[in-house]
């Protein structure tokens, strides 16, 4: 399975937020919207990811406070990322890798989707789930198959 049909079935839909924008309005947009990344984008161009992460280690170097800063001082400036082509097994062994809950999807430097660890979790439980629907209905009807050819 190919990133490309998780964010098929996922759907389109991206948030993103500038890098001078107040880290604020920011935590307050992933509020909102009950999202925990935000690709930070700047001249059409992917230049950072604010995650959960960084506002949580923002609000503890802040005493509890989200503070005045701007995303650019918080924000990941070195996301990794991947492809629609990249394989789900592929993504699964980098997150757990690099400690990556989101990872931008870029088709050249075209943004084209978030893909979370939720994401790829759920992705890899229906494709077993299927796989194990189909081989018990095979276990099922091959002593049937079995028995004929025995008489």
């Amino acid at each position: 399975m190919k990133v490309s049909e998780i964010l098929k079935v996922k759907g389109n839909i991206l948030f993103t937020v500038t890098p001078d924008s107040p880290m604020l309005d920011a935590v307050n947009v992933m509020a909102e919207k009950d999202i925990g990344s935000l690709v930070v984008m700047e001249a059409g161009n992917l230049i950072g990811m604010l995650t959960f992460r960084e506002v949580m280690a923002t609000i503890h170097a802040n005493g509890g406070a989200v503070g005045s800063d701007t995303v650019r001082r918080h924000m990941n400036n070195k996301p990794i990322t991947i492809t629609s082509d990249t394989e789900v097994n592929d993504i699964r062994r980098l997150m757990l890798e690099k400690h990556a809950r989101y990872v931008p999807v870029l088709d050249g430097k075209i943004l084209v989707g978030v893909i979370s660890f939720y994401d790829v979790a759920k992705a890899v439980l229906e494709a077993q789930s299927f796989e194990n629907k189909m081989l018990k209905s095979y276990i099922q009807d091959w002593p049937a198959v079995a028995n004929e050819q025995d008489s």
